[in-house]
């Protein structure tokens, strides 16, 4: 399908990436939209939280919130609330020990794990009445939902009928360097990051003592060392490139089989070059690419349009825009 010649104008304030990153993370806030939660056992006798905006629809969309975040974050709430608001419940899925308490098992989530959304979605798909789920994932959710699409392929839960990703590192290897070696000046991120991390390692290491050196781990100033001694560590690979090679989603975009649609911007400090799959978009017609120059990480914010940002107005979708555009509705027409 054709890359997306995108209208996104980033205001005069969010021309820079890193402020169009930061500003929504520290300083939106969603209000009008009231959630639910409810915990349901896993396979292996963990939990998942899920945080339920119900308004009585047969649609729904699954949200997928990004690294160390949860679902009460603004880019999750003013998604489901802009889908309210046009004809969708929504659900918000917490990761292993990001909903307020920490999980039970030794593991916990990255971004190649698509054991837990797969359960979330035959939960769903048996314990509720809905016609039709839509996945939306940002960042390593973004990573998660594409790596879902593309592993699945045409077996894909029945329900789902589209998925969404934005600000997704679509390549773990170059983005994870790239961080790590400052491209853009993201050290301020990644120290934040690693404070998050390593407080949840210390809570693994008094539920399962002997498991890791605190301390030692603590000392890492790498994405790379963490991930090394913990993510991979952890979840049964070799080490951090094993990790990131094999939880990568790039090898697998080719086999989407459902319409997706995929938003990153191009100062997006997160990504690599890899993680703009133009080639695999021209040649998969079931993926639409959309690459505004401007938006930052999980940004896009944008003024005059009720406090909507721009993920969320692309997600739900226009008719007049998929006409524009020649595509076959990949967004959400309002039919």
């Amino acid at each position: 399908m054709p890359i997306i010649t995108s209208k996104y104008k980033a205001p005069l304030l969010f021309q820079n990436g890193h402020w169009a990153s930061i500003y929504p993370s520290v300083f939106r806030s969603i209000k009008g939209i009231q959630t639910t939660r409810e915990r349901i056992t896993t396979p292996d006798n963990d939990f998942l939280d899920l945080d339920w905006s119900k308004k009585g629809q047969d649609k729904l969309i699954l949200v997928l919130h990004g690294l160390e975040g949860d679902a009460s974050r603004p880019y999750v709430q003013g998604m489901m609330k802009l889908f309210n608001q046009h004809g969708y419940d929504g659900v918000g899925m917490n990761f292993r020990g990001c909903s307020g308490e920490m999980n039970r098992t030794l593991q916990m989530y990255h971004s190649g794990e698509i054991r837990d959304v797969s359960f979330v979605l035959e939960h769903i798909g048996e314990q509720y009445n809905y016609k039709e789920i839509v996945l939306i994932g940002f960042s390593l959710g973004g990573s998660i939902t594409l790596n879902y699409v593309g592993r699945k392929g045409a077996t894909v839960h029945p329900l789902l009928k589209k998925a969404i990703a934005v600000s997704t590192p679509i390549d773990l290897v170059k983005s994870a360097t790239g961080l790590d070696e400052g491209k853009f000046n993201n050290s301020v991120y990644v120290r934040r990051f690693l404070k998050k991390l390593n407080e949840k390692v210390a809570i693994k290491e008094a539920q399962f003592p002997g498991t890791f050196d605190v301390k030692a781990i603590q000392q890492h100033t790498t994405f790379y060392g963490f991930d090394d001694a913990v993510t991979a560590k952890v979840h049964g690979f070799a080490n951090a490139l094993d990790y990131y090679t094999k939880a990568s989603s790039l090898p697998f975009l080719g086999n989407i089989s459902i319409p997706t649609y995929i938003l990153s911007a191009k100062n997006d400090s997160f990504l690599s070059d890899p993680s703009y799959p133009y080639a695999i978009a021209a040649t998969n017609p079931n993926i639409y690419l959309e690459v505004p120059e401007k938006g930052g990480h999980v940004g896009f914010p944008q003024f005059g349009k009720n406090e909507i940002y721009y993920a969320e107005e692309r997600a739900l979708g226009k008719k007049k825009e998929i006409i524009s555009h020649n595509i076959i509705p990949f967004l959400l027409s309002l039919d």
